[in-house]
C-alpha cells in the first residue's frame, strides 16, 4: 500500500520529450568542451576572475560554451520537471547526459584535488584532521584552492579512507581523480537503485522522482564531473532510508539501516539531520513513546556502531569533528545568514562602526536551525500519532521522508556556507515527497549558474549586490510565511 502523493501529471508529448533529451545532451557536450578549454585542470591558474578568463586565448569560447551548455541543460531539465515520459526514459536520458561529463575534466570546483591530497596525507601516515595538506607535504598542493591548503579535512573517516584508497591505487594525480570520480558515480548508482522503492512508498511517480534528481544539472556537473563526495553521502542515506521503510520494527533491519545512516554521517556530517525522522519511519504500527524508543534505539545502535567502528578502524578517532569548524572559512552571500551579516556590516560602515556581524548571525542561524529541526520533528510526530491503524502504514513513509526533506532544506538555508552542490541534499528527498516542484526546482536551476568551469565562484565577485538581494529575498519569504500563517479563516455565521 502506497501513500497518497501528488496528483499524477500528464505525460509529456513524444516531440517535447525528444527535444528535451537531445537539448540536454547538447548542453552536456558543451559543458565538457568548456571543461577542456578552461576547466579545473591541474595546471589551470588559480585566483582568476571572470574578466581575466575572458582575456585568455580560449576565454571567450570557454565562457560561451559554459553558459550556453548550462542554459541548455537547465532548460531541458526544467521542461520536464513534472515528470519524464517513463521511469526507464528518465534513467536512459540521465545516463546519456552523464556520458560526456564522465570524460570531462573536473568542473565547477577544485574540491576533488583537496580530496586527493587528504587521501594522500592519510595514506602517508599523517593525520588529515590535525594538519592541512600543505603542512603534510602533498605533492599535488598546487592544484588545491589556496583557502583549503592549511585547513584540516572536514569529512568523516569513511571518506578519508576512500580518498586514501584512491590515492594509493591511483598512482598519481590523474589516477586518483579518476578513482574519486568512480567512487562518486558508485554513490549515484546506489541512489538510482533506491529511488523507485522510496518513490512508491511515498506515493510519488517514479518517473518524476528519477528525473528531478538524476537528470538535475547540479548532479551531472558537480557530482559526476566534479566528483563531490555528496554523491556517496546521498547513496548511503537513501539506502538506509529504504531499508527502514521496507522493514520497520525489525531489529536486524534497523541495525543495518542505522549503520548505513552512520556511514553517511561519516562521509558528511550534514546527513545527521535526517536521523530523527528516520526514527519515525522505523516505527511499525501506532506511534507511541515506548515503541519509538524501542525501534529508534535499534536504529541508534546501528548508527553508533558505525561511528565507533569507522573511527577505530581509521585510527583517527573523532578528530574529524574538529575539522567541521573550518567548513565555514569561506564567506559568501549564497548563505542567507552570511548575507544578512554582510548587510549589517555594510550598514555599520555607513555610521562609522564595524559590527563584525557575520559570525554572530551564523551562530544565531545555527541556534535557529536547532529550533526548526525540533519543530519539524514534533509536527511529523504529531501527524503520525494522530493516524489510525488503517492509515498509518500508508502515510508513515511519506510523513517521515517529507520531514527529513524539510530538515535538509533548513540545514542548507541556515548553514554558514552554501555551495551549489549542497542543493542536491534536500533535492533528493523533495523529489520523493513534494507536491509542487517549482518552489525548489527554481533555486536549484539558479544555483547551476553560480560557478564557472575552472571552479571560480561568481558569488566572490558579486558580494555586495548578492548580499542585498539575498537579504531582500529572505525578508520577502519571511513576510509571505507570516502572512500565510496569520491569514484569518472564514467567519462562521451564527
Amino acid at each position: 500500500m502506497t501513500a497518497p502523493g501528488p496528483p499524477v501529471p500528464p505525460l509529456p508529448g513524444p516531440l517535447s520529450a525528444r527535444l528535451a533529451r537531445y537539448t540536454g545532451l547538447a548542453g552536456a557536450v558543451l559543458l565538457t568542451v568548456a571543461g577542456y578549454l578552461g576547466g579545473a585542470l591541474p595546471d589551470a591558474p588559480l585566483g582568476v576572475t571572470p574578466a581575466s578568463i575572458w582575456r585568455t586565448p580560449d576565454g571567450p569560447a570557454t565562457l560561451i560554451c559554459w553558459l550556453a551548455g548550462t542554459a541548455l541543460l537547465v532548460g531541458a531539465w526544467w521542461s520536464l520537471r513534472e515528470g519524464a515520459p517513463s521511469t526507464r526514459w528518465a534513467y536512459v536520458t540521465a545516463g546519456l547526459w552523464a556520458l560526456p561529463l564522465l570524460v570531462a575534466p573536473p568542473l565547477g570546483s577544485r574540491d576533488v584535488y583537496s580530496y586527493a591530497c587528504q587521501g594522500w596525507t592519510y595514506a602517508h601516515g599523517v593525520d588529515p584532521y590535525a594538519v592541512g595538506v600543505a603542512a603534510a607535504g602533498c605533492p599535488w598542493l598546487d592544484t588545491v584552492a589556496p583557502i583549503w591548503r592549511d585547513t584540516p579535512a572536514p569529512y568523516g573517516p569513511v571518506f578519508v579512507l576512500l580518498a586514501a584508497l584512491a590515492a594509493t591505487l591511483g598512482g598519481g594525480l590523474t589516477g586518483t581523480v579518476v578513482l574519486l570520480r568512480v567512487i562518486a558515480v558508485a554513490g549515484l548508482l546506489l541512489v538510482a537503485v533506491c529511488l523507485p522503492g522510496l518513490a512508491r512508498a511515498a506515493g510519488v511517480p517514479t518517473r518524476r522522482a528519477v528525473w528531478l534528481l538524476l537528470a538535475c544539472p547540479l548532479v551531472g556537473v558537480h557530482l559526476v564531473a566534479g566528483a563531490h563526495n555528496d554523491a556517496v553521502m546521498l547513496g548511503l542515506l537513501l539506502c538506509g532510508l529504504l531499508v527502514i521503510i521496507r522493514s520497520p520494527g525489525r531489529p536486524a533491519a534497523l541495525l543495518l539501516a542505522g549503520a548505513l545512516l552512520g556511514l553517511a554521517v561519516t562521509v558528511k556530517a550534514s546527513a545527521v539531520v535526517v536521523v530523527p525522522f528516520a526514527a519515525l519511519a522505523a516505527v511499525r504500527g501506532r506511534h507511541t513513546v515506548r515503541v519509538l524508543l524501542r525501534d529508534g534505539g535499534w536504529l541508534a545502535g546501528g548508527l553508533l556502531a558505525a561511528l565507533l567502528v569507522t573511527s577505530a578502524v581509521s585510527g583517527l578517532g573523532f578528530g574529524w569533528v574538529n575539522g567541521l569548524t573550518h567548513s565555514g572559512d569561506s564567506e559568501q552571500w549564497t548563505s542567507p545568514p552570511t548575507a544578512v551579516g554582510f548587510v549589517v556590516d555594510y550598514a555599520g560602515e555607513v555610521v562609522g562602526r564595524d559590527p563584525h556581524a557575520v559570525p554572530v548571525l551564523r551562530a544565531v542561524a545555527l541556534v535557529l536551525l536547532a529550533g526548526v529541526l525540533v519543530v519539524l520533528w514534533w509536527r511529523a510526530w504529531r501527524t503520525l500519532r494522530g493516524l489510525n491503524d488503517a492509515r498509518i502504514e500508508a502515510r508513515r513513509p511519506r510523513v517521515a521522508l517529507h520531514g527529513a526533506a524539510l530538515a535538509l532544506v533548513a540545514a542548507v538555508v541556515l548553514s554558514p556556507v552554501f555551495h551549489p552542490w549542497y542543493a542536491t541534499w534536500p533535492l533528493a528527498l523533495l523529489a520523493l515527497t513534494a507536491i509542487r516542484t517549482t518552489w525548489f526546482v527554481l533555486p536549484v536551476a539558479v544555483a547551476a549558474f553560480l560557478t564557472l568551469p575552472d571552479g571560480t565562484n561568481l558569488a566572490r565577485f558579486t558580494k555586495a549586490p548578492g548580499a542585498l538581494a539575498m537579504t531582500a529575498l529572505l525578508l520577502t519569504v519571511v513576510l509571505l510565511v507570516l502572512r500565510t500563517t496569520h491569514r484569518p479563516g472564514p467567519t462562521r455565521r451564527s
